[in-house]
């Protein structure tokens, strides 16, 4: 029998319209159910008000461990299980206090250690300090500038990127590097401008790398306010023999045993290629982590308790994985990419989110150019919800390790004008997030997470 050529057109036409039909009807579904019947705001206000920031090592990171696993359990997936890792154990101490002299005037200004820094000596810190815009015009100094002093870097963000993640990737070198590469120049001490667009009192951590300097060279490294970094460069600037004062007692110690939480749903039809979405558990230990990272945990929850409720059955093992450690170390990350090595395990898909509770606008992704360009045809399906950004781009640190033959990673973009004015930081709590918002991030991962089931990868 022969087809004429319009026929066989016309048949696929009707058969991509179909399908467009269903997998809009699908999105709906999904939508309606995230904002309706949604669990992720509760798993969230339990993670942050009940157990609270979980750093690495902590008690707290213990519950929450326990925590998600037990919710996980109650979901009646195939499998939940722990995966062991080895994490850091660094311990802030005491509150931290600061002050700078000036012309026999002392003025406080809010300071943090930064994650992994060594202490102060225990009455603290008085130097003479330099203000410098960043490593590279700290070297260029040299060391007769720079010795015996503490070093107040204070580039800030810049602000004209309206990619804010940008303007961040723009200054972090300071922070993590800062204190390694003062300490070549005999610095006794750094203090680095927070890592936030907005003018206020909060001290932003992170984490900061000594690399392979010997341990009695390390020097302590704390953050400074956007408020306190104006204040003390305008002095500076009035009076640059300002003598500058902190403590801290901050302490590393042995590593903690510590898990990745894993839940899956097992495939239908491809049980062997496995999707995962994920964001880390871990968090800094100032505020309670409800944006950096309790957001993407409950949201990579939530996906798997929605398609559970519609009776979903995936093609492919979709799986969940709450890391442990990114904040300080990136363990977890590390550590599954390793075991799914060690156990040949296909892996074709990895999704996670990490830049906060806020409304989503769209995802970054790594994928060779069939791949790109098929995800960037679901465009349409997502426009009803304003999701319009499929840009290629960093995905995520906790997925960054993870490598297979063929493999697509996505991170979901949510707005990140206001982000870093709650990143690592004291204010980084409960009542930061909208529900709603943080509603149609899950949904927005969902959906994405279905299609791809749907339709798997070139």
């Amino acid at each position: 029998m022969r087809f004429s050529l319009v026929f066989i057109i016309s048949l696929f036409m009707v058969c991509s319209s179909n399908a467009q039909s269903n997998d809009e009807k699908m999105l709906r579904t999904i939508y309606d159910e995230a904002l309706t019947k949604s669990k992720c705001y509760d798993w969230l206000e339990y993670l942050s008000n009940t157990i609270g920031a979980r750093l690495s090592g902590s008690t707290s990171a213990e519950k929450a461990v326990l925590y998600t696993k037990a919710e996980l359990e109650q979901l009646g997936l195939d499998r939940v299980f722990l995966q062991e890792v080895m994490v850091p154990h660094w311990i802030r101490g005491e509150k931290e206090k600061a002050y700078f002299e000036s012309k026999g005037r002392k003025v406080e200004v809010p300071i943090c250690a930064l994650g992994s820094s060594i202490a102060t000596p225990k009455n603290g810190l008085k130097a003479p300090i330099i203000e410098v815009m960043g490593i590279d015009e700290m070297v260029a100094l040299g060391s007769e500038k720079v010795k015996g002093k503490i070093v107040f870097f204070n580039r800030p963000m810049t602000p004209i990127h309206i990619q804010t993640f940008q303007a961040y990737g723009g200054c972090i070198d300071q922070r993590s590097a800062g204190a390694r590469e003062a300490a070549k120049l005999g610095a006794v001490g750094v203090i680095v401008r927070s890592m936030n667009l907005r003018l206020d009192d909060f001290p932003h951590t992170g984490n900061t790398n000594y690399g392979d300097l010997p341990k009695d060279k390390y020097i302590p490294a704390a953050a400074i306010s956007t408020n306190g970094a104006n204040l003390l460069s305008e002095s500076l600037k009035k009076n640059p023999d300002i003598q500058f004062y902190f403590k801290q007692s901050c302490e590393m110690l042995p590593d903690v045993l510590s898990y990745n939480v894993v839940g899956e749903i097992k495939g239908t039809e491809n049980p062997d290629e496995i999707m995962v979405i994920g964001g880390h558990l871990d968090s800094w230990d100032l505020g309670d982590g409800s944006h950096d990272d309790g957001a993407g945990v409950v949201q990579s929850m939530e996906i798997l308790s929605i398609f559970k409720r519609l009776e979903y059955k995936p093609k492919h093992t979709i799986r969940v994985v709450l890391f442990m450690n990114e904040e300080n170390g990136n363990r977890g990350g590390k550590q599954y990419a390793e075991l799914a090595k060690k156990n040949n395990e296909n892996h074709i898909f990895a999704l996670e989110s990490d830049a906060g509770g806020f409304s989503p606008r769209g995802f970054s992704l790594e994928a060779d150019a069939t791949n790109f360009a098929k995800i960037r045809s679901w465009k349409t399906l997502f426009e009803p919800y304003l999701i319009h950004l499929f840009v290629e781009g960093h995905t995520g640190v906790d997925i960054g390790p993870l490598q297979s033959k063929h493999i697509v990673k996505a991170g979901l973009q949510p707005d990140s004008q206001r982000y870093f004015d709650y990143h690592h930081a004291a204010n980084d709590t409960f009542n930061a997030v909208n529900k709603r918002e943080l509603e149609l991030g899950a949904a927005a991962m969902t959906s994405l997470v279905y299609l791809m089931d749907q339709y798997g990868i070139e």
